[in-house]
């Protein structure tokens, strides 16, 4: 299954389109306005809750917890390392390889690969091809995706901002 998250550009709030290979519209995500730490919502085009993603605040490093018909299903937490943005990832056996600042990177499970992300560099706003061959893990697997594209998106804005 392949996907396309669009990031809107310029949005007051989160949003992000969720597209098929031949652009028809399969999820959404919605961020929360006014509130602490981040909090989204996946939903699948009838809109129905699909993912919870939840913030942990007073962290040091970024930590999120995803949840699936409101049971905790994963972790998403930045690690600490000088030179590398790496991540681990909490409840199903999986882990990150690959650039994750270069938006080229890898979920697997042991050396099975279970979703590809790629970022498509020549568009307007951030655009993520997601090559999921895990179908029964596509809403934790797009959570994970759309965390590590908080997490550096709140980086960048904290640099830009100093």
């Amino acid at each position: 299954m392949r996907l396309y998250i669009k990031q809107k550009v310029w949005s007051f709030k989160d949003r992000f389109s969720i597209k098929d290979d031949v652009e028809r519209d399969r999820y959404y995500v919605e961020g929360e306005f006014f509130s602490f730490a981040k909090k989204l919502r996946l939903f699948n085009i009838d809109n129905e809750e699909q993912l919870y993603i939840e913030q942990s605040l007073w962290r040091f490093l970024p930590e999120y917890n995803l949840y699936e018909k409101g049971e905790k299903v994963a972790t998403v937490k930045k690690d600490f390392t000088l030179f590398k943005n790496n991540y681990t990832i909490l409840g199903p056996d999986w882990h990150i390889e690959g650039s994750v600042m270069a938006h080229d990177y890898m979920i697997k499970e042991g050396d099975k690969v279970i979703a590809d992300i790629n970022k498509k560099w020549l568009s307007w706003g951030d655009t993520y091809e997601i090559n999921i061959y895990d179908e029964a893990s596509v809403n934790v697997l797009l959570g994970i995706v759309i965390v590590i594209d908080a997490v550096i998106s709140q980086a960048r804005a904290s640099n830009s901002a100093t």
